[in-house]
């Protein structure tokens, strides 16, 4: 075989190619802005559109549960969500045990599927658990093991009100902080606020026995967190780690994302945090109309994400609470817009910056709309409209 060679005798070097260019990188993950965020967060949450034929036990579940720290919550936030909704429909849900009022995410009382009431409250186990470190000083010398087999024992042989377990439970550590008795109770047991307590037109006093025994069957085993972020993110979505262990009160998330991560789509906001979101889960158009909607005080909507702008406004950011107080919120264009109360029927909303003709006329439509469903059939309302100050 014969080389050729160039005049100085040596190997011809090889045509020149292109110049190679840079390796490319992994491809960044689009970002969604604030109002792309809202828009998908509306529609998980039922708020871009009432969602029509759901009963209120399937939007109780698909939700993962409805703040409930007061009775009327969970009513008003389903009248703003289901289309036809009538609050006998989830009172009569609570009567026939379908679903519950018990303490579960972030430790604050929850309206949860019975289902949801077995499988949560052991996810969240762990941290009530710890939530006792806060009490340690007032349950010197409590044995806890014991404290929830006697707890159980009295709920279980008849509902009983904080009050009353305070005191069954003193005669065995009658040197323990009386509040911290109760709280210990309420951390190492799964116990559910009785009937009729959170009945719509109803009073009654918290009674409380456990899960178990108000639902007739065991607490059964957590599915574990990689099924919690799968409900989270069709709920709440598209969401970051940290907005999730917002929600759940949970720290420790990561893995269970990054397990998942084959499964799902990842974007960014605008500060360039990493979210999450299921592939199939609904992210309408940002310039998707928002019709005005009255959230009652504690909705998951405003409490669920660690940033909070995909609802409130920078500039209002703080203006939903009094103390440990939320307020009732409106929804205009799908963002907080004011604050609202009801009085009988007479509604009084006060806004947080200016309505339009247009956006005010909306409202008052909404407005009426929710007194005709909480007030019943009654065509005489009292809607005034003020401006808090700033």
């Amino acid at each position: 075989m014969t080389t050729k060679t160039s005049g100085g005798g040596h190997p011809a070097a090889p045509a020149p190619g292109p110049a190679p260019g840079p390796v490319p990188g992994p491809a960044l993950a689009p970002v969604l802005d604030p109002r792309a965020l809202n828009r998908a967060t509306l529609a998980r949450q039922l708020l871009l559109r009432r969602s029509a034929g759901r009963s209120a036990t399937d939007a109780v579940r698909h939700l993962v549960g409805l703040q409930a720290q007061n009775v009327k919550p969970p009513y008003y936030a389903l009248a703003a969500r289901l289309e036809g909704f009538r609050p006998e429909e989830l009172s009569t849900a609570m009567e026939d045990r379908a679903v519950v009022r018990i303490v579960t995410l972030r430790s604050t009382i929850h309206t949860h599927t019975a289902d949801d009431a077995l499988t949560l409250r052991p996810l969240v186990q762990g941290a009530r658990d710890r939530e006792l470190n806060h009490f340690r000083k007032g349950l010197a010398g409590v044995d806890l093991d014991r404290l929830a087999a006697i707890s159980r024992e009295l709920v279980e042989t008849e509902p009983r009100t904080m009050k009353q377990l305070r005191e069954e439970l003193l005669v065995h550590w009658p040197d323990a902080d009386p509040f911290a008795l109760s709280v210990a109770a309420r951390c190492r047991l799964p116990l559910v606020q009785v009937t009729p307590r959170g009945l719509w037109g109803r009073r009654g006093q918290v009674a409380l026995t456990t899960a178990e025994h108000w639902l007739g069957r065991p607490t059964e085993p957590s599915p574990g967190p990689d099924a919690a972020v799968l409900r989270y993110l069709a709920a709440f979505g598209p969401a970051s780690v940290k907005d999730m262990q917002t929600w759940a009160g949970l720290t420790r998330l990561r893995e269970a994302f990054e397990r998942l991560r084959p499964r799902l789509l990842t974007f960014r906001d605008a500060n360039g945090v990493e979210l999450f979101d299921l592939p199939d889960a609904p992210r309408p158009d940002a310039d998707t109309p928002a019709p005005p909607r009255f959230l009652p005080e504690f909705d998951n909507l405003l409490l669920s994400h660690a940033d909070r702008s995909r609802v409130v406004p920078a500039g209002l950011k703080g203006r939903t609470w009094a103390g440990n107080q939320a307020y009732c919120t409106l929804l205009v264009d799908g963002f907080l817009a004011g604050l609202w109360r009801q009085e009988g029927e007479v509604l009084t909303i006060e806004t947080l910056g200016r309505l339009t003709k247009a956006q005010r006329d909306e409202v008052t439509e909404e407005a009426e709309r929710l007194l005709r469903t909480v007030s019943g059939a009654s065509t005489s309302y009292d809607i005034r409209f003020g401006t808090v100050a700033a």
